[in-house]
């Protein structure tokens, strides 16, 4: 429960990222300016939450491959698709943005969750939907990480989930070495083809992947209740706040990805014990727009462009309570989302794909 709340400050965050002033928060504008790790977030989080339902059923071997697929598409699928009608104003701007060759490319890729594995293309129609072209990539994959072997050793597992920290620092590290684009100081702002790869392709974005996964296993063998798991989430949100707070100080290239994946680790260790901490993430209404995360990430970015182009609020009057009250509609609309089309649609595939 405590997780799904953490999901809905993530998501909300990314809203902010794209559509505030990060000073507007105050001391929070370090977080909201860093909205983008939000991402890097949940990568980390499905690694842990496929980990935490399958790995032993894998190991096992009674996790049906087929139908973990049919699965994860019927959760995935539905809100995409929704998210590409809604991008239909959009066509005409990526017409004139692109060739006629990579308008067709991406016409073809975006359906088929693949648009992520062409950085020019990573964001096309709707600029947060190149996270699913990973996710797909992930969920591809899966199977055969969930059996490997079960850890005995602690240290050892430690160890492991170090090297694959580590392995993730090296695509901002090489960038930061061999800097292909020429610019000096990246940002959050700047533009370049391997900095698209960097931030859009799925492969820098594996490592937070796999350390989820292997996260959920250091999970099982930590006990819920005492105050370690206390502990794991207090250092891991006071040191992310620490980190983002150094601002331009902690090169972008590596915050955008890897530098946060260990503090991450220790919120949702954290998080997943029984703790206050854990109990104040759990609030109801935290939990009950957490769980409609999914929506809110994929579909605000285009509804906020709807709502504003078509300028509903100055014709009911309510523009001066813009931008906050955009920020509701977004949040309401993602709840109707996923009880209305998501899990309905959900269910009806799973019916006809008898996943």
């Amino acid at each position: 429960m405590a997780l799904t709340g953490l999901r809905c400050f993530a998501a909300v965050n990314i809203v902010f990222f794209h559509f505030s002033d990060p000073q507007w928060f105050g001391w929070l504008a370090p977080i909201v300016n860093a909205g983008y790790a939000s991402v890097s977030y949940f990568i980390l989080l499905s690694g842990f939450v496929l980990g935490y339902n399958y790995n032993a059923r894998a190991r096992a071997g009674e996790l049906d491959v087929a139908r973990f697929y049919k699965a994860r598409f019927t959760r995935l699928y539905p809100i995409y698709l929704l998210s590409l009608l809604l991008a239909w104003r959009m066509v005409r701007l990526e017409w004139a943005a692109h060739t006629h060759g990579m308008f067709w490319t991406g016409m073809a890729l975006t359906p088929l969750l693949l648009q992520g594995w062409v950085p020019s293309l990573a964001t096309f129609l709707n600029t947060p939907a190149w996270t699913m072209s990973a996710e797909s990539f992930f969920y591809l994959i899966f199977p055969w990480m969930a059996r490997w072997k079960k850890p005995v050793h602690l240290g050892r597992h430690v160890a492991k989930m170090g090297g694959v920290w580590m392995l993730g620092l090296v695509p901002g590290t090489l960038y930061m070495a061999f800097n292909p684009d020429g610019i000096t100081h990246p940002d959050r702002w700047s533009y370049g083809p391997w900095l698209q790869a960097l931030k859009y392709t799925p492969l820098p974005h594996l490592a937070s992947f796999i350390f989820g996964v292997l996260l959920a296993e250091l999970d099982e063998l930590m006990p819920r209740s005492g105050k370690r798991r206390l502990v794991f989430g207090v250092v891991g949100f006071s040191a992310a706040f620490g980190l983002l707070s150094l601002g331009p100080r902690v090169p972008y290239v590596l915050l955008h990805d890897g530098l946060l994946m260990p503090l991450f680790g220790c919120m949702i260790l954290g998080l997943a014990g029984t703790n206050p901490l854990a109990r104040a993430l759990g609030a109801r209404p935290l939990v009950f727009v957490g769980e409609a995360s999914y929506c809110l990430y994929l579909l605000h970015f285009n509804m906020w462009n709807l709502i504003h182009d078509s300028h509903v609020l100055n014709r009911l009057g309510l523009a001066r309570f813009d931008p906050w009250i955009s920020y509701v509609l977004l949040i309401l609309m993602a709840v109707l989302a996923l009880h209305l089309i998501e899990k309905p649609a959900q269910r009806q595939l799973r019916k006809w794909m008898a996943a």
